[in-house]
């Protein structure tokens, strides 16, 4: 279930609009600087490679699964020192989602033939443990709804048209219906909290650089955990 949070209801509520219109510029500003970020990841997030064997898809299922646990227990994590209300609500609602791409996660790798019997969910890499130590509501919507799943995103399409590039249609259809539309839905919600909550210089700083920070440490391990390993054994990257 979507918790439907209206856009009137997140907007600071101000003489004539001003200070919605200052929030709603600075996200766009922070959006199209996101964008930029991730077009300059572009081979580091594009899976179809030039040369070499393919990367195993169920192999690259694990690392998703590992993500997709690490991101619930992240959003989990965060809801206890979360004081506004809308926030831990959509914090609770990720955390739901994400444990709900795991179970499908695993279904498909069920299908595949693949046994998660001795699965054990992985310790902190450096971009959950940077994340896991964002203290203010600012910084965790900023960092984690808005950026993380915008670059969520992005590395699903690639990983879409990597199943689709070597004929796994049910895997590619898995991801293009029900788990993509998810990570929009969690991105625009960051979206409507940064509208509400990034209203101030001080705000608008913390947010910037929280998203900001997290572009070097995907850049040095763009697949998280050890989706570096995988493609470098593989011969892509």
């Amino acid at each position: 279930m979507h918790i439907a949070l209206q856009r009137g209801s997140l907007c600071r509520r101000v003489n004539k609009g001003e200070g919605e219109m200052e929030s709603k510029s600075f996200v766009q500003e922070l959006e199209a600087s996101n964008q930029i970020q991730l077009a300059q990841l572009g081979e580091v997030t594009t899976l179809v490679g030039e040369g070499g064997p393919p990367v195993d898809i169920v192999r690259l299922l694990k690392i998703a699964l590992a993500n997709e646990i690490s991101v619930s227990e992240l959003a989990a994590a965060w809801m206890p020192s979360t004081a506004e209300w809308d926030v831990k609500i959509t914090l609770a609602q990720q955390a739901g989602d994400e444990a709900r791409h795991f179970q499908l996660v695993e279904t498909r790798l069920g299908q595949l033939g693949v046994s998660l019997a001795d699965f054990t969910p992985p310790a902190d890499n450096p971009l959950f443990a940077y994340l896991r130590g964002l203290q203010t509501p600012i910084e965790k919507i900023a960092a984690g709804q808005f950026t993380l799943e915008s670059l969520a995103y992005k590395v699903n399409e690639s990983f879409i048209q990597y199943c689709e590039h070597f004929g796994d249609q049910e895997t590619a259809k898995l991801y293009r219906t029900l788990i993509q539309p998810d990570e929009m839905h969690h991105h625009r919600l960051g979206k409507m909290l940064l509208e509400k909550y990034a209203t101030t210089p001080e705000t608008q700083r913390l947010a910037r650089e929280a998203a900001a920070k997290q572009s070097p440490i995907v850049q040095a391990d763009p697949f998280s955990r050890n989706a570096g390993e995988a493609t470098k054994t593989n011969g892509t990257r």
